[in-house]
């Protein structure tokens, strides 16, 4: 028997298309299609203290769309438990699972309903597997978009040592693949092993070998071994092979994301027509206007550059204030994974300490999650409150105009017209959640 439609009646509700909060909306959902039905404004004082019974009533809370977040690994837990290359080598394939399950249930309840997952961190196509798991009600997490294996060319992201070259004796992280006739071969393999979307790196750290120790991490420079940066990022693909990236995914309808440190990589990309930049550690006036001409989304991940950038955060920091000055549209990521699920909205903290207002930064994370998916190419709508997009709704014990800590306070979870927390608690699931600074 198909569930029955019910109303979610809000008091305070934020608008990420209006980018404003309103009053009195409620919105009713058909957890059977996992859609909106119908959203309209009520008369004050039109409901009396109680709702219909079989609805919702979230009055008194802040409510808005689940959180989209831009930059994932589910297959990574926090660097400060251990390193990522430690992770690769030396945890099983079901230990890495797992922990991706319990990943996947900590962000949709910490009001993530969406996570554009950005490679598989040599687990091969197994995000992409994960993802149909939570699709067919397997395991509760957010939606997934995955990359399954990220691009990059021979010796440039693989972990290697001065003794097997090019991954032989690790985990291969991605796909290694060179010349314009490669590329369009490995991106049909993406598409065929169930990717949502091509994620390539333009630029690594591929001259890792040069100095000795300099493969060991963190590189600890000195008189016998120079320089002071022993591991730069360098270019990994020519203009012509990026091209070539994104010209074999447009022909699958399918967005184009690209792991970008340098100018140069940045801009060969966005020239290139990517969706997204993420990172760009070292962007600039000319970087920005040129993706606001290509309408090219940015994900500046602040949450993990706190943490592995920290001598140059404030110019990082300084960077996003100036992208969004400059008019660049923004997606809220933070690579989470390489710190803890559950904690994704530090990046929407930063976005704000960078002089981004709430109303901003909140869609970011929402429509501008939905856009860095591939807007209509995702297959979805999502991200705002409308009659057709996916139901999913959240809500906040405090109000982020008062609370700088209140995105961390999620008090309710809906995920295509299905409850998973209600009250603070998770639902239908064998334990509570463990609530981040609560």
């Amino acid at each position: 028997m198909a569930a029955a439609q019910y109303t979610v009646h809000t008091s305070t509700l934020f608008d990420p298309k209006k980018k404003a909060f309103v009053t009195n909306v409620s919105i009713t959902v058909d957890p059977t299609s996992g859609l909106i039905v119908d959203v309209y404004e009520r008369k004050p004082d039109s409901l009396g203290s109680t709702v219909p019974e079989g609805d919702v009533d979230l009055r008194g809370k802040i409510v808005m769309p689940g959180f989209v977040d831009a930059h994932t690994h589910i297959m990574l837990h926090s660097y400060d438990e251990r390193p990522a290359l430690n992770q690769k080598r030396d945890e099983s394939i079901p230990e890495r699972i797992i922990r991706a399950t319990h990943h996947c249930r900590t962000a949709l309840l910490a009001g993530y309903t969406t996570y554009r997952d950005l490679s598989s961190e040599s687990m091969g196509e197994m995000d992409a597997q994960i993802r149909d798991c939570i699709n067919r009600g397997l395991i509760p997490g957010p939606r997934l978009f995955v990359a399954t294996r990220a691009l990059a060319s021979t010796g440039s992201y693989e972990l290697r040592s001065e003794n097997h070259a090019n991954g032989v004796c690790y985990p291969r992280g991605g796909e290694a693949v060179d010349g314009v006739d490669e590329i369009r071969t490995a991106v049909r393999r993406r598409v065929a092993a169930g990717a949502d979307l091509i994620k390539f790196f333009v630029d690594y750290r591929r001259r890792i070998m040069r100095y000795p120790p300099a493969q060991q991490h963190p590189y600890i420079p000195g008189s016998l071994h120079p320089p002071k940066d022993p591991n730069p990022d360098y270019l990994v693909f020519a203009q012509e092979e990026v091209e070539a990236i994104v010209k074999e995914a447009a022909m699958a309808k399918m967005p184009v994301v690209c792991h970008a440190g340098t100018i140069e990589g940045a801009i060969m990309a966005v020239k290139a027509g990517v969706a997204t930049i993420e990172h760009a550690y070292f962007a600039n006036e000319e970087l920005f206007k040129l993706m606001v001409e290509k309408d090219c989304l940015f994900v500046p991940t602040l949450a993990i550059c706190e943490r592995v950038h920290a001598k140059r955060f404030h110019e990082i920091m300084e960077q996003s204030k100036l992208a969004y000055k400059l008019g660049v549209r923004f997606a809220a990521g933070g690579d989470t994974g390489t710190y803890p699920h559950g904690q994704s909205v530090r990046e929407l903290e930063l976005l704000r300490e960078a002089g981004m207002p709430l109303e901003e930064t909140l869609e970011s994370c929402t429509v501008g999650g939905w856009e860095a998916c591939g807007k209509d190419l995702c297959g979805m709508r999502f991200g705002w409150f409308e009659k057709g997009l996916r139901a999913d709704i959240i809500a906040l014990r405090t109000d982020p105009r008062e609370d700088p800590k209140a995105l961390r306070r999620v008090d309710f979870v809906m995920k295509d017209g299905n409850i998973f927390k209600r009250d603070g608690k998770a639902v239908g699931m064998i334990a509570d959640d463990h609530e981040w600074d609560r």
